[in-house]
């Protein structure tokens, strides 16, 4: 053979190597591609979405932890992916209306939310309560400031009174029903307002703003190992809080995140939220809530210019 004839089959030779090798490279990179869609299809993403009860700032700092341990429970059960974006909205209503119309998976609701959410959209479903030393309750809380002189409800008349939100379980329903309890109606106090955060009320009180507040439990014990100078008046109590799912989320992510909740023993990641684990929950938990709601009015007796139907709830 020919040195020629050498060259030019050793020259084919090179060209079908560098073929084959194209080939391969080609196979490899199907191959990690359809993985890599493989991985990304896989992962789900779930919208959680809170509102202000607190500083939004603060909400995210408290609620991360607790989502970032259910997602590691997840995988630890099941081996998925399942990653949760939060968004927090000012204001119970429109997180409300974000939930019932699907653009939040997931929501942490009051009580009283959670029971006007159930009114419009009766398919939204509880995933878990919040756990509070084992039991399902919490206690609100209705303060004056650490120097009054105040003892007891009845001498609330004619004082200044601020509470939560309007849609607020604690700082407005049944805060308004211990009052009505005790013969305080909204005409009886001298005047009151609502100033949207348990914190707020707090302060305020604290700052001599107004004679007397309610607010949240856990946010006055906050508040008292910061200095403010309130004290509590009287105690109430509620069913804690409930996780709950939107109507429509797909129900075999919706148990596995339910499981993962109810499998969940690091407290560490829920000590910034204020309860140490999540237990079962149903809608007959929140029973009291409904009958503080529709006993809301008897607190607007006789009250100038109210109208029932402006009163909404958390």
């Amino acid at each position: 053979m020919s040195n020629g004839n050498i060259a030019l089959n050793s020259a084919a030779v090179r060209r079908k190597q560098h073929a084959n090798k194209l080939i391969l490279v080609g196979a490899l990179g199907t191959f990690v591609l359809f993985f890599s869609a493989f991985d990304a299809a896989a992962e789900t993403k779930i919208i959680f979405g809170a509102y202000s009860s607190d500083k939004p700032s603060a909400m995210v700092a408290q609620v991360q932890p607790t989502l970032n341990a259910i997602s590691k429970k997840i995988a630890e059960m099941y081996g998925e992916k399942v990653t949760f974006r939060m968004q927090v909205v000012r204001g119970y209503k429109k997180g409300v209306d974000l939930l019932i119309d699907r653009k939040f998976d997931i929501m942490r609701l009051g009580p009283a939310s959670y029971v006007m959410a159930k009114k419009r959209a009766p398919n939204i479903s509880i995933l878990a309560m919040e756990s509070k030393g084992g039991r399902k309750t919490f206690n609100g809380v209705i303060a004056v400031h650490k120097d009054s002189t105040l003892t007891e409800l009845s001498q609330l008349r004619d004082r200044t009174f601020a509470f939560g939100s309007k849609r607020s379980t604690l700082g407005r329903f049944f805060a308004q029903l211990t009052l009505t309890r005790a013969g305080v109606l909204g005409k009886d106090l001298r005047s009151f307002t609502y100033l949207g955060r348990h914190d707020k009320v707090g302060r305020a009180v604290g700052a001599k703003l107004f004679e007397a507040g309610a607010l949240e439990g856990t946010t006055f014990a906050k508040l008292v190992r910061k200095g403010v100078p309130i004290r509590a008046l009287v105690k109430f109590s509620n069913a804690t809080r409930p996780w709950i799912a939107r109507e429509g989320l797909a129900p075999e992510i919706a148990a596995k995140i339910r499981k993962a909740m109810l499998a969940l023993t690091d407290k560490n990641a829920t000590r910034w939220l204020r309860f140490d684990g999540f237990l079962p929950g149903n809608d007959a938990d929140y029973g009291p809530t409904r009958q503080a709601i529709e006993e809301n009015h008897l607190f607007f007796e006789g009250f100038v210019g109210f109208k029932p139907q402006q009163q909404s709830q958390r």
